[in-house]
């Protein structure tokens, strides 16, 4: 018997051995982690085709202006200068006017539907605001120019100027189009942004940080306060997000900004933007020098959108000291 165990354990073993080198079968997790790798990758390298494409593109302009293209305040294709600065200023205001006008009222709106309005009236309200982000933008440039710059141009601008003419933002004449009536058109359309973000943010909160709140002795606002504070993180990635959609708008800014390279201190003066000079010039560039300095200028506005977004992730990650459990932390 015991000289037979050896031989049977050996018989064993080799029975298993094929088994142990058998080569391992793809799961489904495998094969989702695989579809996830290939999706995010493919996401990545279209950033970076788009990056490449467009740095081809403007590299006859990059080449003959250098820094000096950010700096420069002409545009003039006969002559073949071109400066991009009046374009990167026109965007920046525009685009800090609609979250001026944009953030208090969406966060105010998205307060009001989660924590005060009775479910089913703020179920509908919600609706309809977020109706005005499915709007194409060309409908909100014809709504602007047929109805908004009429009425800035007849009844406040003129007010405007007569009571504030003395300060340089609104001082000049009232043309109706201009910076002013492009950022009132921009937080129009950024506004369900914040309002639809904010609001599932609120909504995503758990009622224990509430009811410890009005526990505690805080009144309704101060509870309000309390949730608010703890949504502060989700709430800059909303005003982030809009932000980002005012500064590549196109169609609704060019119908109404005026198209002027010249730079004005005024809100009530003609202005342009990147994205409103790409789409009025692109078509008719016939130089190959016009045609890469249009390609730059889409390529600064690429770095600005970039470098927004990483500030707005750095500052999100100063405000939840890196943790990733709070309300809206990226």
């Amino acid at each position: 018997m015991s000289a037979g165990a050896p031989t049977s354990e050996a018989a064993f073993v080799v029975r298993r051995e094929p088994t142990r080198d058998a080569p391992r079968r793809l799961s489904a997790d495998d094969a989702f982690a695989a579809a996830l790798r290939i999706a995010s990758l493919a996401v990545l390298a279209a950033v970076v085709l788009l990056v490449v494409e467009t740095l081809r593109g403007a590299g006859p302009a990059l080449h003959t202006y250098g820094w000096a293209f950010l700096a420069g305040r002409e545009w003039d294709p006969v002559a073949e200068r071109f400066g991009a600065l009046p374009y990167v200023v026109g965007t920046l205001v525009t685009s800090a006017l609609a979250l001026l006008l944009a953030v208090p009222f969406g966060i105010g709106a998205a307060v009001f539907l989660s924590e005060i309005a009775p479910p089913r009236l703020g179920a509908t309200i919600s609706f309809m605001i977020e109706l005005l982000a499915s709007i194409p933008s060309i409908v909100y440039g014809l709504w602007g120019v047929f109805v908004l710059a009429p009425f800035l141009r007849t009844s406040v601008e003129p007010w405007l100027i007569q009571h504030l003419g003395f300060l340089p933002l609104f001082s000049g004449f009232p043309f109706g189009i201009g910076i002013l009536p492009a950022g009132l058109v921009l937080a129009i359309m950024v506004v369900p942004t914040v309002t639809s973000v904010t609001r599932e943010i609120l909504r995503a909160l758990p009622d224990s940080l509430r009811g410890a709140a009005l526990a505690l002795g805080a009144t309704r606002a101060e509870a309000i306060g309390v949730t608010l504070d703890a949504a502060r993180p989700g709430i800059l990635g909303a005003v982030i997000l809009a932000l980002g959609r005012a500064l590549g708008e196109t169609m609704a800014v060019t119908m109404l900004i005026g198209n002027s390279n010249r730079m004005s201190w005024s809100l009530l003066a003609p202005g342009s933007t990147m994205a409103s000079v790409i789409a009025n010039e692109f078509t008719e560039a016939v130089s190959k020098l016009h045609l890469a300095a249009l390609c730059e200028v889409a390529l600064v506005l690429f770095v600005v959108t970039l470098i927004v977004n990483a500030v707005a992730r750095l500052i999100v990650l100063a405000a939840t000291g890196g943790r990733r459990d709070v309300a809206g932390a990226a």
